[in-house]
């Protein structure tokens, strides 16, 4: 089972679980200014609606290409995390080719412009 986690969005997260191209279970949620603290709580109560663990996963696709630099950073860093911890597979899921064929183990964000700090 391949857990999809799309935070390209600057106030909408998408999170599902898929087993191959098929959905099993999609949620989208608003979480402006607020992806940090609802990424992971949604994932779990997503796992539980289903009766799955983290265990299950085999596999993790993150979007790595938006507008947005904190949301994609907070989106690839939890997947980045996540495939750590549970030694799963961690891949693009924005149509790129999977990072993982290549021997990377990471997801590396793409912005659409320069980050604006400070």
């Amino acid at each position: 089972m391949t857990l999809y986690i799309d935070t390209s969005d600057r106030v909408k997260i998408i999170i599902a679980l898929k087993n191959g191209n098929k959905n099993i279970i999609l949620k989208s949620f608003l979480a402006p200014q607020r992806q940090a603290e609802k990424l992971l709580v949604e994932i779990d109560k997503l796992l539980k609606k289903t009766g799955q663990k983290l265990s299950d996963l085999k596999k993790i696709a993150v979007m790595e290409k938006g507008s947005s630099f904190t949301a994609l950073r907070i989106g690839i860093l939890t997947a980045n995390a996540l495939a750590y911890a549970l030694n799963i597979p961690v891949a693009s899921a924005g149509g790129r080719q999977a990072l993982v064929k290549k021997g990377i183990r990471v997801v590396v964000p793409e912005y659409d412009r320069m980050p604006n700090i400070g």
